[in-house]
């Protein structure tokens, strides 16, 4: 997606901090971090979000998913937590799916 802002990092149109890259997913650190560690898994494919995925992007999905906890492990991070945002009114700003990692402090409950 040309104007897409993920897909300009992946393209790397646009500098970013990457902590992980492969063929289908690139890790950055937010430029905006809520949290001392602050992730986001990108899948390279372009899919707007969670709700307009379809049945193929699932093993997409599962890579992202199985990506943090070999990122978690080899850094050392035992407690984080995972947000997908799907929607503005949830707080989802950049419309490519991407999964939050947060971690480094203490996460309270309810969050939103």
């Amino acid at each position: 997606m040309p104007g897409c802002l993920f897909c300009k990092i992946i393209r790397k149109e646009l500098k970013s901090n990457i902590e992980y890259e492969d063929e289908t997913l690139i890790a950055i650190h937010d430029i905006n971090p809520q949290a001392p560690v602050h992730l986001l898994f990108i899948p390279k494919k372009h899919v707007a979000q969670i709700s307009t995925m379809s049945s193929e992007d699932s093993v997409l999905a599962g890579r992202l998913l199985y990506k943090v906890k070999e990122i978690a492990e080899k850094r050392g991070w035992q407690h984080y937590r995972l947000v997908f945002n799907n929607g503005a009114e949830a707080g989802q700003s950049v419309f490519h799916i991407h999964l939050h990692l947060l971690s480094g402090r203490r996460m309270q409950w309810p969050p939103g």
